[in-house]
């Protein structure tokens, strides 16, 4: 299904296909998400034959007002409606006590629901076009690389889409926050754009990291995801010169995506460098990675960007874009 401009007439259309049943893929401030009604278990269920997701991994519920809470969650704390207050329309899922009308197919059969309000304007004109929540994981391939512009999900997913919008290239680039307010202490689930120290500075609470039963499951939190088919491993930069010329000598074809490090080869491999700011990096991370996996290569080789809160969200992907144990 080729991308169709996000004008007016074609969200009007994208709502009417939700209404229906149907799936529509459209831009978030974070990635493309793969669009159905909320409140309808079998067009839920179309998203996971789409994307190959196991059923029992919960979506995120968009609304278009901070106001259409109540309609998905209860018992809501008052740092979670201070977090939605301050941080909302933005890249900020909460994960809250789930209404008993909420289908279980949303929450992955779990008693608690994902929610948030983008911040993107083709985003929120769909969903006040439509007129509810809309389930929406990122319109790609089960564990696959995150899609930041239409062309990529028709890429991905062709004729599984009954429509794409295309409203541009995602600004922030990598999945929202995610925090946990189910139970009595607030858990960051997931790093993003705002990050865990923004967040306790903002509530004066500390967030909590794990839970200690892993009791809540919640979006990309598998150990291999937003991966390349491509072998994609993490390098220290002061590491990255010699894996890359261990690698041509093995006659293996290389791609790398470097923050700071300069290759030192005459070689022929492809080459992205990176920005040196993070939210600029997170814009294009997911789009560079595509670029390389789409080569063909033996190896893809990734610098190791700096380890501090601002970077957080960038290398919680590229440790499961990567394989493990192998830096």
């Amino acid at each position: 299904m080729p991308p169709v401009i996000a004008d007016e007439k074609n969200i009007a259309r994208a709502a009417a296909l939700l209404k229906q049943g149907r799936l529509v893929a459209f831009p978030t401030e974070t990635v493309y998400g793969l669009g159905a009604d909320a409140s309808n278990p079998e067009a839920i269920k179309r998203i996971f034959e789409a994307k190959g997701r196991p059923s029992d991994h919960p979506l995120i519920v968009h609304i278009p007002h901070a106001d259409h809470l109540a309609n998905w969650a209860r018992n809501i704390p008052d740092d979670a409606k201070r977090l939605t207050a301050k941080f909302w329309p933005g890249p900020l899922a909460l994960i809250l006590n789930k209404k008993p009308e909420v289908p279980m197919e949303v929450t992955g059969g779990q008693q608690t629901v994902a929610i948030r309000m983008p911040n993107h304007p083709v985003a929120l004109r769909l969903l006040n076009a439509f007129g509810g929540g809309v389930a929406a994981p990122s319109a790609n391939r089960y564990c696959r690389i995150s899609p930041t512009q239409a062309q990529h999900v028709e890429d991905e997913l062709g004729d599984a889409v009954d429509l794409i919008l295309d409203g541009g290239a995602c600004q922030v680039g990598v999945e929202s926050t995610i925090v946990d307010f189910s139970t009595d202490k607030p858990v960051l689930l997931r790093p993003g754009q705002i990050s865990q120290q923004t967040i306790e500075a903002f509530l004066q609470v500390e967030l909590m990291t794990h839970r200690p039963d892993s009791s809540v499951r919640a979006p990309g939190m598998m150990a291999v995801h937003y991966a390349p088919m491509t072998l994609t491993l993490l390098c220290k930069a002061g590491d990255l010169d010699q894996i890359v010329l261990d690698n041509i000598k093995h006659h293996k074809s290389v791609g790398v995506i470097a923050y700071k490090q300069r290759i030192n080869t005459q070689a022929a491999i492809q080459i992205i460098t990176m920005p040196q700011q993070a939210d600029a990096y997170a814009q294009q991370i997911y789009a560079a990675l595509r670029e390389l996996d789409r080569l063909n290569l033996d190896i893809i080789l990734v610098e190791q960007p700096p380890v501090s809160d601002a970077w957080s969200a960038i290398n919680d992907r590229l440790a499961k874009a990567t394989r493990p144990g192998l830096i």
